[in-house]
């Protein structure tokens, strides 16, 4: 009778006195295993004190809310219907409880700057994960701002490797997320293949439930010479589909420059998914200048936006479709035309 006295003021004091919640998880550990050893859960003593107010691997900080992330994309990423309509069912079904999934999910993202494959990644983060891009169960990495060197691919691959062991570690459920990975030194990924397979096990770490986003420039132009000449055969963008540029971005990102050049994650068919972004047409520019007005509470005429993409956006010569930086950096132009214009 006792003990669960002493177990319930421990959980209401905890509440009250946030400091009792911010015990290091060692001294939890030691306290629940005392309590557990009394007959109460450690997860139960865990979760109603030191994750009252510190980040935990659990549905609280980390509810998956594929919906949401799939209403932001609906609003907010323009001209990449292909991007919804696999990336969402993909994390659907990886957020399922009840498939049991085999092994990590990989998605590789590709296309030329500006389409949205930061935004994706980056929303992802947010709608998956409380704290979205603050979790310290999303791990982001920066193409040579993290991996500058060429001469120290094997370093890197295996500095990569126990980064991902100890985090998944701490929670399977962690999402990592590999930026410009054309610029990435070859061989830098190998080390992961293992990890990231069917049924992957090792060292009693359990990787299946783990996320792997990559995003490269690789192949984009491949993209969008594949689509130029798709749409001049009468088919409309709209009805484009995965299956049209699946096989150029896995040969493309194999055989390219970069991160992913000849290695075992493609070799090994382990990357479930080659996200195509298309290249940005005149149309979905003006959305993106228009969504951006909208943020700062604008709504620009016809001739304000038009102006904008007169002046700041160019188009590739060869069909003068596709603008070639999308919509980078339009946020910025924004801001100087916004103030000047009302």
């Amino acid at each position: 009778m006792i003990t669960k006295i002493i177990v319930i003021l421990l959980i209401i004091s905890s509440t009250i006195y946030p400091s009792i919640a911010l015990l290091d998880p060692i001294s939890v550990s030691v306290g629940a295993a005392v309590l557990a050893g009394l007959g109460y859960n450690f997860d139960f003593v865990k979760e109603k004190t030191y994750c009252k107010l510190q980040e935990c691997c659990n549905d609280d900080y980390i509810p998956g809310y594929v919906s949401k992330l799939e209403d932001e994309l609906e609003s907010h990423l323009f001209g990449q219907h292909i991007v919804i309509q696999k990336v969402i069912p993909a994390l659907q079904a990886h957020f399922n409880k009840g498939t049991h999934s085999k092994k990590s999910l990989v998605l590789s993202f590709h296309g030329t700057p500006g389409t949205g494959k930061n935004y994706v990644a980056d929303f992802m983060a947010k709608t998956l994960y409380k704290k979205g891009l603050s979790s310290k169960f999303v791990h982001v990495f920066k193409g040579r701002a993290d991996f500058p060197l060429q001469s120290e691919s094997e370093l890197y691959s295996r500095q990569i490797k126990m980064l991902v062991e100890n985090a998944v570690m701490e929670c399977p459920r962690s999402l990592f997320i590999f930026d410009e990975v054309d610029k990435m030194p070859n061989g830098i990924f190998e080390a992961l293949t293992s990890l990231v397979d069917y049924s992957s096990k090792n060292k009693d770490v359990d990787y299946r439930q783990a996320i792997f986003v990559f995003l490269s420039n690789t192949a984009g132009v491949n993209i969008a010479t594949h689509l130029g000449s798709l749409l001049s055969k009468g088919i409309l963008r709209e009805d484009t589909k995965m299956s049209d540029f699946e096989n150029i971005l896995e040969v493309g990102a194999y055989n390219l420059e970069g991160g992913m050049k000849k290695t075992g994650l493609i070799e090994a068919h382990v990357v479930d998914h080659y996200i195509p972004f298309l290249p940005l047409e005149k149309e979905h520019v003006a959305k993106c200048i228009e969504a951006e007005f909208r943020r700062w509470g604008k709504i620009p005429s016809s001739e304000i936006t038009e102006k904008i993409i007169e002046e700041f956006v160019s188009f590739e010569k060869k069909t003068g479709l596709f603008a070639t930086s999308g919509c980078k950096r339009l946020d910025k132009k924004v801001v100087v035309e916004g103030k000047m214009m009302f």
